[in-house]
């Protein structure tokens, strides 16, 4: 069993995700054989370069792919036991997908207050402003670049309080300004006592500091801290 702990002395009271022994596959290769880890608070990063299948532990993390054995556990509250309860706990949009291309940016953000228990309607007004956001917010989806569209999910995304909050390649399309503001908006994540975002990308963001990391390889190969 692959086994991946957090970074520094955490204690087992203090981690907020558990993967134990989780295996998937896609009918044509093998993405995960075995992964296992212990997240705290904070923010961590799956790591791995293209088709190394980050997207799809992402999936996987939210709920929205099944896995084939394993079981995910988060706060406590167990994926495969009780899983409209850990959902409930989860912030994951896809940026690639088409499903939100008919709402505009404002509507689709006024709709997740619903969805959240924790949503801070501050929050969002600090990211709108540092991503830039306010021209785009009457926007339809499908009408925005692929950096404003990611901002967008983004500025959703912090502003949740979801206990996990998954974003997949956050950085992709974005200008120089906003990239550094995501950096400081992770870095201030990165001392968040009861939630944890997970950042998926090809490397290690600077400036942040991550309190866990998993590499993952080619389909096929084990994944490696």
């Amino acid at each position: 069993m692959l086994l991946f702990f957090p970074q520094g002395d955490e204690v087992a009271e203090s981690v907020v995700l558990q993967v134990d022994g989780l295996r998937f596959a896609y009918p044509e290769c093998k993405v995960l054989d075995g992964l296992s880890l212990a997240w705290p608070a904070g923010v961590a990063l799956v790591q791995g370069d293209e088709s190394s299948g980050k997207t799809s532990l992402l999936r996987l993390l939210a709920g929205e792919l099944a896995a084939q054995a394993g079981e995910i556990s988060l706060q406590g509250v167990r994926l495969r036991a009780q899983p409209e309860a850990y959902r409930a706990l989860v912030f994951w949009q896809d940026p690639r997908s088409t499903s939100l291309d008919e709402l505009t940016a404002r509507q689709w953000l006024a709709s997740l207050p619903a969805c959240h228990a924790r949503w801070d309607a501050a929050a969002l007004a600090t990211h709108v402003q540092g991503f830039s956001l306010e021209p785009h917010l009457d926007k339809p989806f499908y009408a925005l670049s692929t950096g404003s569209r990611r901002k967008v999910l983004m500025a959703g995304g912090l502003a949740s309080g979801a206990a996990l909050t998954l974003f997949d390649e956050p950085v992709a399309g974005l200008d120089r300004p906003s990239i550094n503001y995501l950096t400081q908006a992770l870095a201030e994540a990165a001392h968040h006592a009861a939630r944890l975002v997970v950042v998926a990308h090809y490397e290690a963001l600077p400036g942040i500091a991550w309190r866990g990391q998993v590499t993952l390889g080619r389909p096929g190969e084990a994944p490696a801290t």
